[in-house]
């Protein structure tokens, strides 16, 4: 094996063939902690990725694991065969006589992912087999899945210990199986103990050992390496990684698909068949369904990564995009952001004041500005939905003013009562007042707000597409709560946050901050 240097650059010499990429996020990533995907949610998700993403294939399932199971791969095999992919859709499965295998044939599954042992320690130590005893099970499980007529493809479970501890196992494994009709040998880091290193020598030696197998990795991110671990498998000859959306997984997850595919392309120029456009849809469907939230930095799909903070950075994008690099955010369905705050400058107001249509001059620019800084020094939390009103403070004048306006409201609660709402609320000069009830304050004054929309103006508003609350840690009892919400109008999105000490009030401002949006943009149309 060369050095790093020597293997950067021989591989940039070389462009790197079809990758195939399996998404595991509907079993590996539902090994999360915390997470369940229902059957109708498993569907959605499969839906996406099969249509949408264009995956090569989906894990969709761990054979025998419950009924809830059975019906969600039964409801994804249905799907994928409408579509002409059922051979994309794969359950893990176990070397357990006929069990696994007649599971999945029952749930309409045409290809099982066999878990087999990978390294002689579990091998030995959990089966508590001879390497004999367990190549002739799995030899068992592979002839009777082809009876029944699914394709097979082999899991070596703790692959990358079995390489570091016991390669000899590893060899006499293959040796058996290679000859056998299994299509796919899935080789796991199932511990996350490798570096980019090791992968690159131990996957040369069975590239070497069996040119013609067709190999996949599968990454896990104990030391944060999973995506460099699976680019280091590509290089050294994996025709396929596994991958999940968000890096969902057991522990610290596996490679996130959207990281995977950007570095794939942009780095090493492999080919995939994934539609980078839908990846950040993808990666907010399975926020929502997962409950894992996103963190704002993720690379590609986090919510701050194509958002410019420093004004200098503003600057420079008006002056031949000097800031800009591959990862531009239209090609993965999203735009490009600047940040208001403290740090903000000139040029990031004067890019999101041209955005809304608000021309100011250099000074009013100036002003507006210098109070933006003022509400970042106080940790205040400024977005472009935020600035008609900072313009309209600063410069003292009536082009933003509140179209909707709260009167006066109280929410009520009570043990074995429905929560309710009475409002008042003014929309464009005219008072209006209503209760109803919900399953909780805030549900049920979006309820009153919707009944005054419905019965005295003839329409509706945004529908909720997603709610966030976030309380700095501490414990205090005071804290601001932000409140962020997300609304689909239409199939626009429009995005405000509310900043309290109650979540309720937090919410409720957030909620006008949307509906003036809605009101101006119903008056310019």
């Amino acid at each position: 094996m060369g050095t790093p240097q020597q293997i950067t650059d021989e591989t940039y010499r070389r462009v790197l063939p079809f990758i195939e990429i399996m998404d595991s996020t509907l079993r590996d990533g539902e090994q999360t902690n915390g997470v369940s995907f229902l059957p109708h949610e498993k569907l959605m998700i499969a839906r996406m990725l099969l249509s949408d993403l264009h995956v090569d294939r989906i894990e969709v399932a761990s054979a025998r694991v419950s009924e809830g199971e059975r019906e969600a791969v039964r409801m994804i095999c249905r799907y994928a065969s409408q579509i002409g992919r059922l051979e994309s859709v794969e359950v893990l499965g176990f070397v357990d006589g006929h069990m696994s295998i007649d599971w999945i044939a029952d749930c309409g599954g045409r290809v099982i992912n066999l878990l087999a042992k990978g390294s002689l320690k579990h091998c030995t130590h959990q089966l508590g087999k001879t390497p004999d005893e367990h190549i002739n099970d799995i030899l068992a499980s592979v002839r009777y899945a082809h009876e029944c007529g699914l394709a097979v493809n082999l899991y070596l479970e703790d692959w990358s210990n079995g390489m570091k501890d016991s390669p000899q196992y590893v060899y006499q494994l293959m040796d058996a199986l290679t000859q056998t009709p299994v299509r796919r040998f899935m080789l796991p880091d199932t511990l996350g103990i490798m570096n980019p290193l090791q992968v690159i020598e131990y996957f040369r030696k069975m590239v070497k050992r069996y040119p013609h197998a067709h190999f996949d990795f599968h990454a896990h991110n104990d030391y944060d390496l999973a995506v460099s671990n699976s680019l280091a498998a590509v290089l050294s000859g994996a025709k396929g990684l596994h991958v999940t959306v968000n890096g969902l997984g057991e522990r610290c997850g596996n490679a996130p698909i959207a990281s995977v595919q950007a570095i794939l392309k942009d780095q090493f120029h492999a080919t995939t068949s994934i539609n980078e456009s839908q990846l950040n849809r993808a990666s907010r469907l399975v926020e929502s369904y997962s409950g894992i939230a996103v963190a704002a930095n993720q690379p590609i799909v986090g919510d701050n990564v194509f958002t410019q903070v420093a004004g200098v950075h503003a600057d420079g994008d008006t002056k031949d995009k000097l800031y800009y690099n591959d990862l531009v955010p239209e090609r993965f369905g999203r735009r490009r952001a600047y940040a208001l705050g403290k740090t903000s400058g000139r040029a990031n107001i004067a890019r999101n004041l041209k955005e809304l249509g608000l021309e100011l001059t250099p000074e009013q620019t100036r002003r507006v500005t210098r109070r933006i800084t003022e509400l970042g020094d106080k940790k205040e939390i400024v977005t472009q939905d935020d600035l008609p009103y900072i313009v309209s403070d600063v410069l003292h004048h009536d082009a933003s003013r509140d179209r909707v306006k709260l009167i006066s409201y109280i929410v009520t609660t009570a043990y074995g009562l429905k929560p309710g709402a009475n409002i008042k609320v003014e929309i464009n000069g005219h008072a209006y007042e209503a209760a109803a009830t919900g399953d909780g304050q805030y549900d049920a004054f979006v309820k009153a707000l919707r009944y005054i929309y419905k019965k005295n103006l003839g329409r509706t508003f945004p529908i909720l597409a997603n709610y966030q609350v976030t309380i700095p840690p501490g414990g205090r009892t005071d804290a601001l709560v932000q409140t962020v919400i997300t609304w689909d109008n239409d199939g626009h999105t429009i995005r405000t946050r509310g900043l309290d000490a109650d979540q309720t009030e937090a919410a409720i401002k957030a909620t006008f901050k949307m509906l003036n949006i809605f009101e101006e943009n119903n008056t310019q149309q």
